[in-house]
């Protein structure tokens, strides 16, 4: 995923935000605000290049001592981000650093 185009994506508002991860940011109480701040300078910590139809990732970032991830693909021929989900990972899944993912 190319971060310098989809930082500009973000800061022009070329952003399409999924019925899903809309519904489900709102039943967790996280805003696009919040979502935003998390693609524009969260850590990737998932590259999924093979997604279909656009590459998307994994981010991760920590706002006010809570670590939120944030999952976005990327058209790079339109140059739109599209978000597709946003939660507070949980220990449940994730070990503490909230990057790796828990061994089922």
């Amino acid at each position: 995923m190319d971060r310098d185009k989809l930082q500009i994506a973000i800061e022009k508002g070329d952003i399409e935000w999924q019925r899903h991860a809309l519904e489900q940011m709102m039943e967790r109480g996280i805003t696009r605000e919040t979502v935003k701040e998390v693609l524009r300078h969260g850590e990737i910590i998932e590259d999924y290049p093979d997604d279909k139809p656009y590459p998307s990732a994994l981010f991760l970032r920590w706002i006010r001592s809570e670590p939120f991830h944030a999952v976005a693909a990327f058209d790079s021929l339109t140059e739109k981000c599209f978000v597709i989900t946003a939660y507070k990972p949980d220990l449940e899944h994730f070990e503490s650093d909230y990057k790796t993912r828990r061994e089922k």
